[in-house]
């Protein structure tokens, strides 16, 4: 996020000047670097604890789904059929591979 954020700066403060030192950008800005990437991420790490990794594969490979239905929710972006046909391509490869693939066996405990 910090070298993003140097890069795009520079360009941000060109284009708007200090328009973008108002305190209601900056804290939109805080608030948009927080709910796209930090919050995610730590949720992440907490659920790759909490549930079974093939699980979590499969709830990985859902993001891309559900980044195309909120843009198009909340940025009215529509994706043409052969982009929904990719993005489902996507989600069932991730499932099949997850859900067919052998368990290990579990550990046994040795008994002292």
């Amino acid at each position: 996020m910090l070298v993003a954020a140097a890069v795009c700066v520079p360009f941000g403060v060109a284009q708007a000047g200090t328009a973008l030192l108002a305190p209601g950008v900056l804290l939109t800005g805080l608030g948009v670097a927080a709910l796209s990437s930090a919050l995610p991420y730590s949720l992440e790490m907490r659920a790759l604890r909490l549930v079974p990794p093939r699980i979590f594969g499969v709830m990985m490979s859902i993001e891309p789904a559900m980044g195309a239905v909120c843009g198009l929710l909340f940025l009215g972006e529509a994706l043409l059929g052969l982009q929904w046909l990719a993005v489902a391509c996507v989600i069932l490869a991730s499932a099949g591979i997850n859900l067919t693939t052998p368990r290990p066996p579990p550990m046994v405990e040795p008994v002292n």
